[in-house]
């Protein structure tokens, strides 16, 4: 059995849509709450069935023993399926949920959340150090484990050594506010920042799993970008042909921007010898999952980034401290990581991603901190362009103490960048192989937190992987590492700019990605087929992505339509734009839900226009047929 235990000021959820394996449940059961609550998100085991009775003492023993150490008396016990992937029968999972329940109702106020049912739930975790931990019951006779829940999947499978330590560091969680002044998160007021109070939530309950599908797997479907693939492992994804023209021109905007700032762009292996010494001692240093297989009897792994082949390739240069800020970068399609079953959802947690990996060697910590100062505000820039903005993701500080306290001017810049407060999590002992990193993270309608641009000061990887360059003396250094992905993953930012726009939606405000983005950036809508003519010689004035439909239906469905894709403009073409030479335009950014922005104008104004919206972005032509009439459906 899995157990994650959170102390919480409250708890309550409410269910939605029963499962096939649903328990009858009255009435009273379908909707819960408890306040000043210990929750026990429980997985029953395959294990478990051997002996339930031996899971159930065992686990109420667990519960009691966390329930006196916060000290509270009420007890909500949540059945989460997501916290394993070896679970037991239904049968006996709801035969030792209720055997806990009964045995805890002895001693404390007991709720227990139905099995088998879709459930919305809220949890405020109070966030001390002891009210996020978890256990992991075992029957006698079998392998023990430590308080880390570690699912081991499948047997490709491969949890470092720093993955483990995550779950068993011991953080300090504050809030930073420009002015420089760190606060307690239990002090501090998030009334006024709602989505920083998410994301705090978020980490500090380290719950990943989703329940439910968030509005952007619904949209990637509608809009033809992506789609599940069941024909490979979870996680990896399929791109039809808008989705890989929006994936292809974020990735050719990162490129120039790195290489703007510097950057060489390099290509390096997708796979690594699994014993290679020095790659061994740094898949211990990085918090990761990997995939591992077999080749010629060597252990292969596949990379989680570039790390490994620019590493490597630095070992091999001759490098002086004149080449210094050294900077490259690789379009990782693909970087590989095993993340768990239950996180997987939509583009915001894959197994397969692409992700932009720039590493910079520094000429000692003073050049580096600088680079870092230069590469947060390049972040910024990068998702500002990209459509995602600062007050559309929360920032995450991570550092050691002693780094801290030698550098607390730059730690306090990057509040002060932002203005506004961000979220700190400080180690009194160095864990990993960075002493500083930060993270942009977008919140998404479910309250869930995924990761975007990052940055980290690296201590350790120079000294691994022998990489020196030669100073101003003639002698070897040692460089200062810095990693860098400007935008992090590309799926996560169309995830990121899918779910901003259904919470617009929600808002009232229309839906639609920026225009440069747009897989069409102009619709021409002929009234009738006598004026197809003129819509492709207004189509050849337009220097964009326009397509035409051609299609036999009504003017209002295919206005609807246009709409339902989120096209920027939409040209409607009648006698009169035929006679006027002029076109009736539809403005989507300046409408409202119900109320059309038009404008009558010429092509040549429209294109205009077009242009100076996506001035200095990269260019990709139609990726479909122009005539919608021989398009086929992918969804």
């Amino acid at each position: 059995m899995q157990l994650l235990l959170i102390h919480s000021d409250y708890i309550e959820y409410e269910t939605k849509k029963q499962t096939p394996v649903a328990e009858k449940i009255e009435e009273s059961l379908k909707s819960g709450r408890l306040e000043e609550a210990l929750t026990a998100f429980t997985a029953v085991e395959s294990v478990d069935e051997a002996n339930p009775e031996e899971a159930i003492e065992k686990a109420v023993s667990e519960i009691e023993k966390v329930a006196a150490q916060v000290k509270t008396n009420r007890i909500m016990l949540y059945p989460y399926a997501h916290l394993s992937s070896d679970l037991s029968s239904p049968k006996v999972a709801v035969q030792v949920l209720k055997g806990m329940e009964k045995a805890l109702s002895a001693k404390f106020e007991v709720k227990r959340a139905p099995f088998g049912w879709y459930k919305a739930f809220t949890v405020s975790c109070k966030g001390h150090p002891l009210s996020e931990l978890s256990r992991s019951i075992r029957p006698e006779g079998t392998e023990k484990s430590s308080c880390k829940v570690v699912a081991v999947e499948e047997k490709e499978e491969v949890v470092s050594e720093a993955l483990k330590a995550e779950g068993t560091a011991r953080s300090y969680w504050r809030i930073l506010t420009p002015d420089g002044e760190l606060h307690e998160v239990e002090s501090f007021d998030l009334t006024p920042y709602p989505k920083l109070q998410q994301f705090v939530n978020y980490e500090i309950s380290k719950s990943r799993a989703v329940e439910r599908a968030p509005p952007h797997v619904e949209l990637m479907r509608r809009l033809e970008l992506a789609d599940y693939e069941p024909g490979s492992d979870s996680g990896n994804m399929r791109y039809y042909p808008k989705g890989r023209l929006v994936k292809s021109l974020i990735e050719n905007y990162v490129l120039d921007v790195a290489t703007d700032f510097g950057a060489m762009e390099v290509e390096t292996p997708l796979m690594y010898d699994m014993n290679h010494p020095t790659l061994k001692k740094y898949l211990d240093r990085f918090p990761a999952r990997q995939y591992s297989i077999e080749s010629d009897k060597r252990q292969m792994f596949l990379r989680f980034a570039a790390c490994f082949g620019q590493f490597l390739m630095n070992h091999d240069m001759t490098i002086s401290y004149k080449n210094l800020p050294l900077r490259m970068i690789e379009m990782t399609r693909y970087s590989f990581r095993k993340e768990q079953r239950g996180e997987l959802v939509g583009l915001r947690r894959l197994r397969a991603f692409t992700m932009p990996d720039m590493h910079t060697l520094c000429e000692g910590m003073d050049q580096a901190v600088n680079q870092f100062k230069e590469q947060y505000d390049l972040c910024i820039n990068v998702l500002e362009n990209v459509g995602i903005h600062i007050n559309d993701y929360e920032v995450a500080i991570r550092f050691t103490k002693d780094f801290y306290e030698s550098n607390k001017e730059l730690v306090v810049s990057m509040a002060k960048t932002v203005n506004k407060p961000v979220l700190v999590e400080m180690w009194d002992t160095r864990f990993f192989y960075f002493v500083l990193k930060f993270e942009f993270n977008f919140v998404d309608a479910l309250a869930k937190a995924s990761a975007l641009s990052t940055v980290q000061i690296d201590v350790e990887n120079a000294e691994r992987y022998d990489i020196s360059y030669v100073n101003a003396d003639g002698k070897l250094e040692r460089p200062t590492v810095l990693h860098c992905s400007p935008s992090g993953a590309i799926e996560r930012c169309i995830y990121a700019l899918l779910e901003k726009a259904a919470m617009e939606t929600e808002e009232g405000k229309v839906p639609m990605l920026p225009v440069w983005l747009s897989p069409t950036q102009v619709r021409i809508v002929p009234v009738s087929e006598k004026h197809i003519p003129f819509a492709e010689e207004v189509s050849k004035k337009l220097d964009c992505r326009v397509d035409i439909d051609d299609r036999d239906l009504s003017i209002g469905k295919k206005v609807r339509e246009a709409g339902r894709e989120w096209v920027p403009y939409v040209v409607v073409i009648g006698d009169r734009e035929v006679e006027e030479g002029s076109i009736n335009v539809t403005i989507r950014a300046e409408s409202g839900q119900d109320k059309p922005k038009k404008v009558q104008i010429t092509p040549e104004e429209l294109s205009a226009r077009i242009k100076e919206e996506t001035a200095g972005k990269p260019f990709r032509k139609l990726p479909l047929a122009k005539y919608l009439s021989v398009r086929p459906k992918f969804f």
